[in-house]
């Protein structure tokens, strides 16, 4: 299945107090790009979302954004009211010796910047958080990974079927290439005559057929019939062709060059223009796909 590389998905999962939200998006990118982005105390299993996205996204760049929300009020920070109390009694008792009055608010305001007053204790993961983190996780994974294959879908229908006006395009060629052929040969001649010199007939014509040889398309014309054919035969690949697509759309680009460079002819000039219009259509939506 074609997967696109722009994708959203969200997963949540209830916690004792709250719950916590994973949400994971993603844009096209050469390689593998992930950002993510979670609370402190959950900073252990970064390593692991790291290892279960990247083997799901496979390619992208994806940010991952875990929120938790709780209904209790917590803090990791901690006063030490044994510590506080002595420092607030030896001040007070400073302020005494120096005679001066004893400012509680100040004194509050200097001791909570002393050492070892305030500390910081981060309480441990259980059980019940870890498993809410994953079961979040895996819900947003697969969210994206629906999202990214409908998207897929879309894309690659886009795709098949500028393929589909590209080859059309050839048959429309197909006229003015059987015409083409004489209308060289009568402007050639056209242009000896008005030279007024006398010529080798034989030779001519042996030149204006190396000349309009050197002009023919059909193996332009085969080649990129055959490259719109493997376009359509990796398309309906399982997934992760979208390099290979855009290797193909390259050759395509290739041979429609070649074809306007031997045209020799303003109608299919015209129609080669509309073919490169096409394939820079295919070749901007191929690089959204995984």
């Amino acid at each position: 299945m074609i997967k696109s590389m722009t994708g959203f998905g969200r997963g949540e999962a209830a916690l004792p107090n709250g719950k916590i939200a994973v949400e994971v998006r993603s844009l096209n990118s050469k390689q593998l790009d992930l950002s993510v982005k979670l609370p402190m105390a959950y900073r252990q299993f970064e390593s692991e979302i790291r290892d279960t996205a990247g083997k799901l996204l496979g390619r992208g760049k994806a940010d991952i954004f875990v929120t938790v929300e709780s209904a209790a009020v917590e803090t990791s920070a901690h006063i030490n009211k044994e510590i506080f109390s002595e420092y607030m009694r030896q001040l007070a008792e400073a302020a005494n010796y120096a005679g001066t009055e004893f400012d509680t608010a100040s004194a509050v305001a200097a001791v909570l910047r002393l050492p070892d007053v305030v500390s910081s204790e981060s309480a441990g993961i259980g059980e019940v958080e870890a498993a809410a983190l994953r079961a979040a996780l895996a819900d947003a994974m697969a969210r994206i990974d629906a999202f990214r294959a409908q998207e897929g879908a879309t894309l690659i229908t886009d795709l098949l079927r500028r393929v589909d006006k590209i080859e059309n395009m050839l048959l429309d060629i197909a006229p003015y290439e059987s015409a083409r052929a004489e209308t060289v040969r009568n402007r050639i001649r056209e242009h000896i005559a008005a030279l007024d010199i006398e010529v080798d007939t034989n030779r001519l014509e042996q030149e204006m057929i190396f000349y309009i040889e050197k002009l023919d398309i059909t193996e332009e014309k085969v080649r990129l019939k055959n490259h719109c054919r493997y376009f359509r035969e990796v398309a309906a690949e399982e997934e992760g062709v979208g390099r290979k697509l855009g290797f193909i759309a390259q050759e395509m680009g290739r041979e429609i060059n070649t074809l306007g460079s031997k045209a020799n002819d303003a109608e299919i000039q015209k129609t080669v223009v509309k073919m490169k219009d096409e394939l820079e259509k295919i070749k901007e939506q191929v690089l959204n796909i995984l």
